[in-house]
């Protein structure tokens, strides 16, 4: 991670009030949004992990629940 994506959310996550997240917790959370761009298009992936913290899941979970659906049976665009 560069040194202004590391400031960058630094920055932002004082401004939620959370932690900054750790280097295992960035990995799942760009895994879970490979996971998404792949199957569908490239934004579902900041929709995927936004749903995911709504949910309150750890990355962990998002994870295996999105390995759960097949891009086939993924609902159209609306």
């Amino acid at each position: 991670m560069t040194s202004s994506t590391q400031a960058w959310i630094s920055a932002y996550a004082a401004l939620v009030g959370e932690e900054v997240p750790t280097e295992v917790e960035r990995e799942s959370i760009l895994a879970l949004a490979g996971i998404a761009a792949r199957a569908s298009e490239r934004t579902a992936a900041p929709i995927a992990c936004w749903l995911a913290a709504a949910a309150g899941l750890s990355a962990g979970e998002a994870i295996e629940l999105a390995q759960q659906i097949e891009p086939t049976t993924a609902e159209p665009d609306q």
